[in-house]
Order: C-alpha cells, then sequence, then structure tokens
C-alpha cells in the first residue's frame, strides 16, 4: 500500500467529541499506515480560500485532544458551495473551486464529519469532482437516519441531565414548575433521554402531539399528591398547540428555533395558576469535556473512517449499529433522518413511569 495523504474537516454545528475523532484519525493514519494527514480549516470554506487552508497533523498536535470540546480545526454551517452568498446579494455555484483545491493538495481521500446535511453537500462534491469521500456522522440532535449514536449525543444528554439535577432543587425549594428547553432541530432525543434520566415529570418532543390542558392536569395530579413543584423538558422544535413554530430572527434575517420554553410557561402559568420559570439551555450543549462514551464512540469512528480509506471503500459512511461500528452507504445515510419513535423503548418506558407527553 503506496503512502496517501488524507484530508480531514469538520462540517455543521460544533460538539464534543470532535477532536477526539480527529485524535483518532492521525493516530490511526500515522501511526499504522504512515500517511500524512492535512486538517482543512472552517470545512468547506477553508478549501474555498486561495490558497487552500490547511494545517499538517502529527501525532504529537492531536495528542492532547482526547477530552477537549469543540473542534481544532473550526467550523461553519452556513455557505452552501453549490449557492454561496455573495457579497452584492447574489448566490454562486463555487463547487468548482472546492473541486480544484482539493486536487491541489494532491489529497488521496477526505474525511468529512457533519451531519446529514454536511454529508448531503460533500457526497454532491464528491462525485461531481471525482473525491474519495468517506463519512462519520455528527449531531447532537442523533438524527442520522441508519447509526445509533452520532458524535455529540450523549454529552449533550449529559449536560441537560445534570441541568434537570440542578434545577429539581431550586424547583422544590419555590413550588414552582420549571420547564428546560433543549436542543432538537427536527427530533426529540435529546429531550426524551434526558427527560427519563433526569427524572422530569413532563417531557415534550416534537413527535407527539400536546395540549397545555394535559400538561396542566399533570401538574394538578402532582399539587393533588403533595408534590407542589414540576419539572418539564421540552425540545425546541415543538411547536405551539396551534401547530406554530416558534422562531427567533436576528437582524440578518436568519431564523432560529427559540421561545417554545416560555410560550409554554405563560400558557401554563395561565391556565393553570402555576408559578412558572424557564431555563434554556442552548449552546451549552454544544460545548465543554466529552464524556466518555462520546470519546469511545469518536475513537472507534475515526480508526474506522481511515480503515476503510486503506480497503479503499468509498463513498461511506461508518455508523453505530448492534454494538459495532459498521459502514453504510452515504446515499443510505442521508436519506431519511432518525425521529424518536413514538411507539419506541424509550416512549414506552417514560409512559411506563407516569411522565406526561402531553398526549
Amino acid at each position: 500500500m503506496g503512502r496517501k495523504r488524507i484530508g480531514i474537516l469538520t462540517s455543521g454545528g460544533d460538539c464534543a467529541g470532535l477532536n477526539a475523532a480527529i485524535r483518532a484519525v492521525v493516530y490511526r493514519a500515522m501511526g499504522t499506515y504512515g500517511w500524512e494527514v492535512l486538517g482543512i480549516r472552517q470545512a468547506t470554506l477553508g478549501l474555498l480560500a486561495n490558497p487552500p487552508q490547511v494545517m499538517p497533523l502529527e501525532i504529537e498536535k492531536v495528542d492532547a485532544l482526547l477530552t477537549a470540546g469543540g473542534t481544532m480545526l473550526g467550523t461553519t454551517n452556513k455557505g452552501d458551495p453549490f449557492a454561496y452568498p455573495m457579497p452584492d446579494g447574489s448566490l454562486c455555484d463555487r463547487s468548482e473551486e472546492i473541486i480544484s483545491n482539493y486536487h491541489q493538495l494532491g489529497l488521496d481521500a477526505l474525511i468529512g464529519i457533519g451531519g446529514d446535511g454536511s454529508a448531503a453537500i460533500l457526497r454532491r462534491l464528491a462525485q461531481q469532482g471525482n473525491i474519495n469521500l468517506v463519512a462519520i456522522p455528527k449531531t447532537i440532535d442523533n438524527d442520522v437516519g441508519v447509526t445509533e449514536h452520532s458524535i455529540g449525543f450523549d454529552t449533550a444528554v449529559n449536560t441537560a441531565t445534570e441541568a434537570l439535577d440542578r434545577l429539581h432543587f431550586t424547583a422544590a425549594s419555590h413550588s414552582r414548575v420549571i420547564i428546560l428547553e433543549v436542543m432538537g432541530r427536527d427530533a426529540g432525543h435529546i429531550a426524551i433521554s434526558a427527560g427519563i434520566a433526569g427524572g422530569a415529570d413532563i417531557i415534550l418532543i416534537p413527535e407527539i402531539t400536546y395540549t397545555i390542558d394535559q400538561v396542566c392536569h399533570k401538574i394538578k395530579e402532582r399539587q393533588e399528591q403533595g408534590k407542589n413543584y414540576c419539572l418539564a423538558i421540552v425540545s425546541e422544535a415543538v411547536r405551539t398547540e396551534d401547530g406554530e413554530s416558534v422562531m427567533n430572527t436576528n437582524r440578518l434575517g436568519q431564523s432560529r428555533y427559540g421561545g417554545i420554553g416560555q410560550y409554554l410557561a405563560d400558557e401554563i402559568c395561565h391556565r393553570s395558576g402555576a408559578e412558572t420559570r424557564v431555563t434554556v439551555l442552548g449552546h451549552i450543549q454544544r460545548g465543554g469535556t466529552p464524556s466518555p462514551l462520546e470519546r469511545v464512540t469518536a475513537a472507534a469512528f475515526g480508526v474506522a473512517a481511515v480503515d476503510l480509506i486503506a480497503e479503499e471503500k468509498y463513498d461511506r459512511m461508518v455508523t453505530w449499529q448492534n454494538r459495532q461500528v459498521v459502514s453504510v452507504p452515504i446515499s443510505d445515510a442521508i436519506a431519511q433522518y432518525r425521529a424518536v419513535d413514538p411507539d419506541g423503548t424509550l416512549v414506552r418506558t417514560a409512559r411506563g413511569l407516569g411522565i406526561c407527553l402531553g398526549d
């Protein structure tokens, strides 16, 4: 096997575990195969720069990254190269610039760490420009369809669970209803997992339709049992009772989920008279030291991705299935997202524990 030069980039939102995956790729590529690894800065933006923004990666440079949050390479979740926003407001297809710079760097393969959106863009570039691509799934939402675990999810759940643990005490002390709003762009995996682990009384996720009256009934039920406080966790993508998304739009015209917690608090207070408070966890879920499981997952994915390149198996994503790492075609990975199953184990568990899901 000849000496290879491979590139690696992180794309989309940051999360814990990305540096651990980069570290594993470098360890496997250099330590086992003797290959050269180039880190590409700021995802595809690094390949749009002239010259390309890259950094040589060596074992000594990544050795201490195992516990570091974020990504040493930087990342971006905007600037689609097929419709890149230009200063005059127009959109320009800059895909050929990325492809040209990939080949100019003399890369034999590219490892892309990202969610389904990033994987779709990278795959389109790969097919158009003869790029040997291997993907690693990353998303705190854990909604990539073909893998049980994605990098970032476990740490986000741990963070949300710790928040619930802390909120229990202040809720009980002041006899309040406290609502924790967590991330979850399309799926409620963080909310359902953290809600069970953190002992929430109410869990609201976008996959299950709720009513405010049912939520208030749960609060009243607890009051009748002598429990004058209640803890709720809600995914940011949950809609209002009328089916409207709750969004915030900034001065740049960018819209983001946010505010469903306050909406629920106002409605609960109005209908039940309960004193309510809201905590929005936000980007705290993305940061911090990766959990032990996160590090294991990232390490396994990084090693497996390099091995796919060694076997010259491209256009594939490494995934966690049935307690082991396997690979699947990237097209399968991006074909569908993985929502919470309303009839699945976690939902049945929550119901079995008497947790209100709002329906």
